[in-house]
């Protein structure tokens, strides 16, 4: 079941929802609009455990606690 990221067109605001099925109609639940454009999800995957993300964040490693997939080097 996917999550997807919305703006509503009429307030502006951001909301998730699961969608089990791509007919279900999708409302803001601020102003109960229709009218809302899905988002990009950015996501972070988490390390095998063999070492923590502030571990290598600190010894400056790079990727952190994503892998670096998204940019996010220090």
């Amino acid at each position: 079941m996917p999550i997807y990221e919305y703006v509503c067109e009429d307030c502006g605001a951001r909301y998730e929802r699961i969608v089990m099925n791509r007919n279900t109609r999708i409302t803001c639940p601020k102003c109960s609009s229709a009218k809302s454009t899905i988002q990009l999800s950015v996501f972070a995957a988490h390390g095998n455990g063999a070492k923590s993300a502030t571990a290598s964040v600190e010894s400056g490693a790079s990727g952190g606690c994503c892998g670096g997939a998204c940019g996010c080097r220090n």
